[in-house]
């Protein structure tokens, strides 16, 4: 019998707290994968490590974060876009901090590699983009995806016939002259530091498809890490403010080669309020003391740039958006406990234009600009819940912001966040 796996995707515009539910989830499973994005991707988890069971915070970028759970193997996916600098930078700090990694990465040979010059050409466009800024995170994310489409991109097997790699990265570096004007970049240095990083790279190397098809056909547990979310994807999110790869359902079929009918429970992982990192439209952004309370409360800022998020109230219209895409199965709603000193709280449930109800999140960012949110307000509970260990011992009206979100959106919620620590979650 093969195994079915379970996949956990952010629901809203990424930093859901996605890792923490990963890290939770892969202390049962034999193997936790990344099926698309690169080291633009954030997941911060607190853990105890070694004998002594000391708490650590670590910082995952690029690296499956089930890797924090020692008897759980990672798996980088053909669908990821792979820096091997940071590759090698966060498997240094990860292993300097007691997190032992050996003989349980992997990485796909299918998978595109992102150089230092995908990074400063990502610099680069988004000056040429002046005041429409998307906002990147300038990790060579999008020129690496970009150079996938066009298929001149190289990837990880690449690195082993050294000739014809040299002569394809020569070429590529050529045409970002040609495109963008002569940048200081030393083609042959870069060229003679792969041929290192190749060697160190070899024993992590394996074809990503039979691995991941011998884990299920063997009964083995696997879980599947989305990175970013369904509102920053390629096709569905509020392009062009996206990131360049597919981070819903179908990100993780066509990232993992694995068929529909291998994807067994979805979760979909959403904060208890809404946050985006960038340019690009957010309906429910709160440009007042709420949205600095979230913000502070929250510690909203990015694990992977460090930039402030922008706060806004829960948004149920996007996530209706995002529960049809993905079809999720359940929800791990996270950091409940940011709203605990709220009187009350919204939450958007309609967007209007010119009095006319929207029937769905709507493609064109031109309409979006106009929609005005309906808000439906709750009483806010004014009392901590982080000591809080079963469903019913919440208070009675953060139980009724649970219930209103399962039923407009037909989705049971699991898990409830409420602190930081693997162990601040409340099974439902």
């Amino acid at each position: 019998m093969t195994a079915k796996t379970t996949v956990v995707l952010g629901a809203q515009w990424g930093d859901e707290g996605k890792g923490k539910l990963v890290d939770v989830l892969s202390a049962d499973m034999d193997v936790c994968a990344r099926c698309a994005g690169g080291n633009n991707a954030g997941h911060t988890i607190v853990a105890p490590i070694g004998p002594e069971r000391t708490k650590k915070t670590f910082a995952f970028h690029l690296l499956p974060s089930g890797l924090v759970n020692p008897k759980c193997a990672g798996l980088i996916g053909s669908g990821v876009v792979v820096h091997l600098p940071s590759f090698f930078e966060e498997l240094d700090a990860l292993q300097s901090q007691g997190l032992d990694c050996s003989d349980r990465l992997f990485v796909s040979d299918r998978a595109q590699l992102v150089f230092d010059f995908h990074q400063i050409v990502d610099g680069l466009k988004e000056v040429e983009l002046g005041g429409s800024s998307i906002g990147t995170t300038k990790k060579g994310i999008g020129p690496a995806y970009s150079g996938k489409a066009s298929r001149s991109g190289l990837r990880v097997h690449h690195l082993f016939d050294q000739a014809t790699f040299a002569e394809r990265f020569r070429k590529l570096v050529e045409g970002r002259f040609k495109r963008y004007g002569p940048f200081e970049y030393d083609t042959e240095g870069e060229i003679e530091r792969y041929k290192a990083l190749a060697e160190r790279l070899r024993p992590f190397v394996t074809d990503g498809i039979v691995y991941i098809h011998q884990a299920l056909a063997s009964g083995k547990k696997v879980l599947v890490e989305g990175a970013n979310a369904l509102m920053l994807d390629i096709d569905y999110g509020t392009y062009p403010f996206v990131t360049s790869s597919s981070t819903g359902i179908g990100g993780v079929c066509t990232g993992l080669g694995l068929p529909p009918k291998s994807i067994g429970q979805i979760i979909g992982v959403i904060k208890a309020y809404t946050t985006r990192v960038g340019g690009g439209p957010f309906p429910t952004e709160q440009l007042n003391d709420v949205g600095v309370h979230l913000q502070e409360i929250g510690r909203e800022y990015g694990t992977t740039t460090g930039r402030r998020r922008r706060c806004g109230w829960l948004d149920l219209v996007v996530m209706k958006h995002s529960t049809l895409i993905n079809g999720y199965d359940c929800l791990n709603l996270t950091k409940l406990d940011v709203l605990d000193d709220l009187a009350e709280i919204q939450i958007g449930v309609k967007y209007l234009v010119d009095g006319e109800e929207l029937p769905g999140f709507p493609a064109n960012l031109e309409v979006l600009d106009k929609v005005q949110v309906e808000y439906f307000t709750l009483p806010g509970w004014q009392t901590s819940i982080a000591s809080v260990t079963t469903y019913d011992d919440l208070p009675v009206n953060c139980r009724k912001y649970v219930e209103y979100i399962e039923n407009f959106l037909n989705t049971p919620v699991k898990w409830i966040g409420i602190g930081p620590g693997r162990e601040s979650m409340v099974e439902k």
